[in-house]
């Protein structure tokens, strides 16, 4: 995410290869046996556990397969190790990054050891939100400053005695903590442990018709069953978040990257070429998530399905016949 912003991970309950769900060991110790193997027709692609970058791999790891003959292993590693796996030759790519300023200046300009790879074709954004049948109900708690107003409403057993701001993984980095203290908020971040048991924890609240504060993120397949209001923070403007510490502000709208290996970048053949010129849309993102997480098809189904619909739009990312 744009200037240190982490998604939260998605859980378990998505069986993409190479992924046990949040708890799993980080392998970004581990050498992928396909990761720069000379002279074979390998790739490694990181994938992140939430379920946006695990439709790009699906999708990625079908064509790359099943139209370019190659063979495909997938690594779950989060963000940050990610990068350093990403410069080591570890893994090929990433393909969908929320914006690392610190990597991007340590591997990207000075070590070169990592390339950029091009726009991912999706706009990310994280934020504060309510369900929207609250926000109907009390359209001022769509502005920060009246969310103490409500504090009571949100409480919760674990939140202390204040409201309760809803957050995924503890293993991912977000602004929430600093914000609420920041901005002099009546509210404790309660972690839910995963991604997966916090959308569960968002679908009994809605059940219920319960009120609800949580961190969540667009694009992502939930909007369709949850309907959620975002809250308005104060303005994002350009480094108000520089300051981890600090930061009183929203967070950014991103457009998402995608970076490669140098070295798999120079000399990966049309595998490289290829997720250069691999971009898509949120609702094609979108459309692979929901059968992935809500479908609870497997990974390379939902790809398979996908690619079976959309020939026109991956054939245009194949590298073009000599």
């Amino acid at each position: 995410m744009a200037t240190r912003l982490r998604i939260t991970a998605l859980a378990a309950a998505i069986g993409l290869v190479g992924i046990t769900g949040c708890g799993a060991a980080d392998m970004t110790k581990q050498a992928s046996p396909y990761a720069a193997a000379q002279g074979a027709k390998t790739v490694t692609l990181s994938v992140q556990s939430w379920v946006g970058a695990q439709a790009n791999v699906a999708v990625a790891s079908y064509l790359l397969e099943h139209e370019l003959g190659y063979r495909v292993d997938t690594v779950q590693v989060d963000e940050v190790p990610a990068w350093d796996a990403l410069s080591q030759g570890r893994v090929d790519a990433i393909l969908e990054d929320w914006g690392h300023p610190e990597q991007e200046d340590r591997y990207v300009k000075d070590k070169k050891t990592i390339e950029p790879g091009g726009g991912l074709g999706v706009t990310g954004h994280i934020g504060w939100f309510v369900p929207t049948y609250f926000a109907k109900a009390h359209p001022d708690v769509t502005d920060w400053r009246n969310l103490d107003k409500y504090a009571d409403q949100l409480r919760t057993p674990e939140s202390g005695g204040k409201g309760q701001l809803l957050d995924g993984s503890p293993s991912y980095v977000t602004n929430d903590k600093a914000l609420v203290e920041n901005l002099k908020l009546d509210y404790q971040v309660v972690f839910a442990g995963s991604e997966a048991a916090q959308i569960t924890q968002i679908k009994q609240f809605a059940k219920q018709k319960k009120p609800f504060l949580s961190y969540w993120y667009k694009p992502q397949w939930l909007f369709e069953k949850v309907p959620m209001t975002e809250v308005k923070l104060p303005a994002y403007k350009e480094g108000c978040d520089a300051d981890p510490e600090k930061v009183a502000c929203a967070y950014p709208h991103t457009p998402l990257q995608k970076f490669l290996n140098s070295t798999f970048s120079k000399k990966g053949g049309e595998a490289a070429d290829f997720l250069k010129k691999f971009n898509w849309t949120t609702d094609q993102q979108n459309d692979v998530a929901l059968m992935i997480a809500e479908q609870k098809l497997s990974p390379e189904e939902a790809a398979r399905k996908w690619v079976e619909k959309n020939e026109t739009t991956w054939r245009k990312w194949l590298p073009k016949k000599k």
